[in-house]
């Protein structure tokens, strides 16, 4: 095939050297994707298992010439070569080493194999080309110039509306920018469509649904120019319209009825079904979108009066995955929700570092943090009304004390018996403090705790208390201090002295507990194991006297329990165990942690078996799952690369430099989620308005004004027409914020109303339809393609709101698919098929896939023959007379039009291959 071995070696080397600069330039020029799933999921492997000796300010210097830190760093390699081959994961030294399957490549060392989840995200990372930020080329813009050049930042201005030649088209000024730009280019926009594709693009842009047959044939019968003005109005005003444009807004909220992988717990969220309710009553009522955004964020914090029905929307912040319950993580999601979701910013960039391209710090997420940390969500939900509760609502209440009364009295008891346990072993506690403070290497006292079976986090309460008792002469350990302090290698032959000057208390001046005295009378210790005992003896003699007391009294029934022991001497022995701030108490969120592995499981049970009742019992009341501010705010400090465990400096709680400006004041009150709620959707903020208008305008053109609806930063595409993005949010804010407004100005403009007829010539010019010269095609999704079979099938249960059900397996129900149970972690497979949007995180707008998988579900699946059959058994289809009468029948009901003669054909064919031959 080649001439020579010579041309071919050149050849491969030209295709090597290619794929080469393929890779590079995959590497080099991130997608927005790719660069957030290695903020997401990579940099913090890197930085939690690797910088310490792959970074250039490893203490001895980077381990085998490797470095991690940086990009060029990664690419380049160590000692061994390249860590990665971008696009090959199996050809990448880094992932052979993270797979600890070859012994002498095993990173991190033995015994610290990375999790299978991060070897997945590292193998999938190398997969996609290693999208890696971390190079001079794309460090971080100046802050001030990001702020002063970068549109997005900049205040919304009142544009002048542009002059245009076909003045007859313009029928708003939406019009007039759209025409400016086709002009401009030589080109015109496409006529307009005709009216059946007119009414059933309203139909499904508004309700998600096709127009009635009669619905359609009044609007052609209707010749006035204002037949299709009254349609919009009619379709604004029905309540499909909530339900259509809440599932829009709940991609954006990700929302689930579940909380995602969770241990031993109620997977469901009993209440997620409120917050759903509650964004289709917003919508349906106009509620203005500043007021809706304020509602999300600090509902709890506003006068609603009686109606405590808004309450439901603080789902907004709460409905996220649970991350396993690990407080950052959560905390991050939300943080993300709310910048991605209310201003098109990725914050959550900057939780390790500052933010690579725009102007937030990581001192800025931080500001947020601390926000979302001084809140907690209240174990008692509060009701959302009292006036319609469920019928069943006595026998659940009746249901859930029962099971409230046996989960408290469980937990009460093994709380009991821990606190009994802490008390008795408080000798042990006393010994493993001091031999703690005696390590060299203080990471090993959580291991010598544990060795002993004992709590570390008790070890160190006892430490710190013992510090401070030790400031001053204590009549209880001051012997004890005593004996600390003895040199180890002195401490038998000084300790008979010591317990002899303690046992006769002969300190007036500064007297010891008589009790503590009598147990160093005899025999003196001769380590510290024995003085400890001794005063564990001590204590749990006091303790023991005193749980007798207390059910000598319960048995006796008296009025009144013991409040102290008889004698003052032993009284002040069980202070020490009983007294607030005594390190043998425990908080009432810290007994999970003293409590042995079946306690803790029996208490998830029950707990469990409460929260099930709560989602799944007809009686069970709506209640919303609310935040609520902490009694103390939260000071944040930065965590520094992102690491809890290492917390850097303090920063207060305040709004975004980006956006407040650099005379920005810390929030005052309480969390300031409040403050931060009227920070966002304020008229100063230049973000929040031109986001939600983008986010509209998407779903009317299938495309935003701005290609990238969560993110405006300084990598975003540039509005394809950036005047009329900021007339809209302009006119959008002075007319009360209201979308339904909006819709009818977008929706009576000529340009929404144009077909969607090519033209070649303006595909060449322009194949992506940015400058709008005609309407943009588009796929029914997921929940407009269910519902319109139920619809034609003349089966649509048109129920409003309550529980999720499962829409997935038979029987099969006929509620709309906005009511259908979302399963956070296993997403059934049809809604995979038809790009349900994950509800992992925030959803800018959904991916459009034409794969098998889609055909072969409309071809087999039960619940298409089941409205198949629904649909031939209508009355207007199953009284037709002949084949053609059907075939027409069936297209006035599904397609609301006649159908074309060839259709026509092809449907009697159809139907008489059917038909039983005679």
């Amino acid at each position: 095939m080649f001439g020579t071995n010579q041309q071919f070696l050149r050849l491969f080397a030209v295709v090597a050297s290619g794929l080469v600069m393929v890779a590079r330039t995959h590497a080099e020029d991130p997608t927005q994707e790719g660069i957030e799933f290695f903020e997401k999921k990579i940099r913090p492997i890197l930085v939690d298992n690797c910088y310490k000796c792959h970074a250039a300010d490893s203490e001895k210097g980077p381990k085998g010439g490797l470095l991690l830190d940086t990009r060029d760093g990664l690419f380049k390699g160590g000692d061994t070569g390249p860590a990665i081959v971008p696009g090959d994961a199996e050809k990448s030294l880094l992932i052979k080493a993270v797979r600890h399957r070859d012994e002498n490549l095993q990173m991190p060392p033995k015994n610290g194999k990375l999790p299978d989840e991060q070897i997945a995200d590292l193998e999938a990372w190398v997969k996609m080309g290693a999208p890696d930020p971390r190079s001079k080329n794309l460090e971080t813009r100046s802050s001030k110039l990001a702020t002063e050049k970068h549109w997005a930042f900049q205040p919304v201005r009142v544009p002048p509306v542009p002059a245009v030649r076909n003045r007859r088209w313009v029928q708003n000024p939406i019009d007039a920018f759209v025409l400016a730009k086709l002009e401009a280019k030589g080109m015109s926009p496409s006529r307009q469509a005709d009216k059946r594709a007119l009414i059933r693009r309203a139909s499904y842009d508004l309700t998600g649904l096709p127009p009635a047959p009669e619905e359609v044939t009044d609007f052609l019968g209707d010749k006035s120019p204002e037949a299709f003005a009254r349609v919009v109005e009619r379709l604004l005003d029905s309540p499909r319209y909530g339900e259509r444009w809440a599932r829009h807004w709940l991609d954006v909220a990700r929302y689930a009825d579940t909380k995602g992988y969770v241990f031993e717990e109620e997977r469901r969220y009993a209440y997620a079904y409120t917050y759903r309710d509650y964004v289709i009553r917003a919508l349906n009522e106009d509620l203005p979108f500043d007021r809706f955004i304020i509602e999300q964020l600090a509902a709890d914090q506003l006068e609603l009066g009686e109606d405590k029905r808004a309450l439901a929307a603080m789902g907004f912040l709460t409905l996220g995955r649970r991350f396993l319950n690990n407080q950052p993580d959560i905390i991050d999601d939300r943080i993300d929700v709310v910048t991605r979701g209310l201003m098109g910013l990725t914050v959550t960039c900057a939780r390790c570092h500052d933010h690579k391209y725009d102007p937030i710090p990581t001192s800025d997420y931080y500001s947020l943090y601390g926000v979302f940390a001084s809140c907690s969500e209240p174990s008692d939900k509060p009701l959302l009304g009292t006036v319609s509760l469920p019928k069943a609502y006595d026998e659940y209440a009746a249901e859930r004390k029962k099971r409230e009364d046996e989960l408290n009295h469980f937990r009460e008891t093994k709380q009991q018996e821990a606190l009994t346990q802490l008390r008795q072993r408080a000798g042990d506690y006393l010994l493993a403090a001091y031999d703690t403070q005696r390590l060299e290497d203080k990471a090993k006292a959580e291991g010598l705790a544990r060795e002993r079976k004992l709590d570390p986090k008790t070890v160190q309460k006892w430490i710190s208390k013992l510090d401070e008792w030790s400031k001053e002469h204590h009549p209880i350990f001051a012997p004890w201090f005593a004996f600390v302090a003895l040199p180890e290698g002195e401490f038998a032959t000084r300790s008979t002295e010591l317990a002899a000057k303690y046992s006769g208390n002969a300190e007036a001046e500064k007297p010891i507990n008589p009790l503590v005295a009598e147990v160093f009378a005899g025999q003196a210790p001769a380590m510290m194991k024995e003085v400890a005992e001794r005063y564990g003896k001590l204590f749990a003699d006091a303790d023991k006297q005193w749980q007798e007391m207390v059910e000598a009294g319960k048995k006796e029934e008296k009025a009144e329990l013991p409040a102290a022991l008889p004698d003052p001497n032993r009284e002040a022995l069980r202070q020490v165990l009983y007294a607030e701030g005594s390190p043998a108490n425990l908080g009432s969120g810290e007994f999970r942690r003293v409590f042995d592995v079946p306690t803790s499981q029996k208490v998830r049970a029950l707990q469990r078996k409460v929260e099930e009742l709560d989602a799944t019992h007809p009686g069970a009341p709506p209640k919303g799952m609310v935040l609520a501010d902490n009694a103390q705010p939260n000071n944040p400090r930065v965590f520094v690369r992102g690491n809890p465990n290492n917390p850097g400096a303090e920063v207060p709680r305040q709004f975004l430099e980006v956006v407040a400006g650099s005379n920005r004041k810390p929030f005052e009150k309480g969390s300031g989620r409040l403050e931060l709620a009227q920070a966002i959707a304020s008229r100063d903020n230049p973000l929040t308005a031109r986001v939600i208008v983008n986010r509209v305008w998407l779903h009317h053109f299938g495309a935003g004004l701005v290609r990238t609806p969560s993110d405006f930063g300084v990598r975003s595409d540039p509005p394809t027409h950036p005047g009329l993005l900021d007339y809209l949010t302009a006119w959008f804010m002075d007319n009360g914020w209201s979308i339904k407004k909006l819709h009818r100005l977008i929706m009576l403009s000529s340009a929404y109303q144009q077909s969607s007829d090519d033209n070649d010539r303006f595909a060449q010019a322009d194949p992506d339809n940015r400058l709008l010269w005609k309407m943009n095609r588009r796929r029914l999704d997921f929940e407009s393609m269910r519902d319109s079979l139920l619809a034609v099938s003349g089966k649509l249960d048109l129920t409003e709101g309550g529980h999720s059900v499962d829409i997935t397996t038979q029987p099969f129900t006929a509620r709309r698919t906005v009511y259908g149970f979302v399963e956070r972690q296993n997403l059934p497979g049809i809604f995979r098929t038809f790009d349900f949007a994950s509800p992992d995180t925030t959803s800018p707008q959904r991916f459009a896939t034409i794969v098998p998988q889609q055909a072969l579900f409309l071809m087999n699946s039960p619940f298409i023959i089941q409205q198949a059959r629904e649909l031939a058994a209508r009355p207007e289809v199953k009284t037709c007379q002949s084949s053609k009468d059907t075939v027409r029948a069936l297209y006035q009901v599904a397609f609301q039009r006649p159908p074309e003669r060839d259709e026509v054909q092809l449907g009697m064919r159809f139907l008489e291959a059917q038909s039983p031959k005679p």
